[in-house]
C-alpha cells in the first residue's frame, strides 16, 4: 500500500485529495480482502451446518467496531452504522452460497 502524507502535511487541496484518493484505494482493496474472508466463513458455515446470519456474533461485531473507533476518534455511532450495511451484505453474500439467501 502507498504511504500516505498526514493531513497536516497537505499544503494544498489537490495534494489533500490525491491522499484521500489513496486512502480510498486502500479501504476498497480492504474490503474485497475482507470479502474473501466472507466466502471462506460461508464455506466453513457450510461445513459444519452454520447459519449465515448467528446474531450473537453480529452483536459481537458491532461491539468491537464501536470500541475501535471510539479509541481512534471517529464516530461510534457512524462507524455501526457503516458495519451493520457490511455485516447485512455479508451475510446476504453467505447465504447465496449457503443457498438460504
Amino acid at each position: 500500500m502507498p504511504t500516505l502524507t498526514h493531513p497536516q502535511d497537505c499544503a494544498t487541496m489537490q495534494d489533500l485529495r490525491v491522499q484521500i484518493d489513496k486512502l480510498d484505494r486502500q479501504l476498497v482493496e480492504m474490503l474485497a480482502t475482507r470479502a474473501g474472508y466472507i466466502d471462506r466463513a460461508a464455506q466453513l458455515k457450510s461445513g459444519e451446518g452454520l447459519p449465515a446470519r448467528i446474531p450473537a456474533r453480529v452483536e459481537e461485531v458491532v461491539q468491537h467496531v464501536r470500541t475501535s473507533s471510539g479509541e481512534l476518534g471517529m464516530d461510534p455511532d457512524l462507524a455501526e452504522k457503516l458495519w451493520r450495511i457490511l455485516i447485512d451484505w455479508s451475510i446476504a453474500r453467505e447465504e447465496r452460497v449457503l443457498g438460504t439467501g
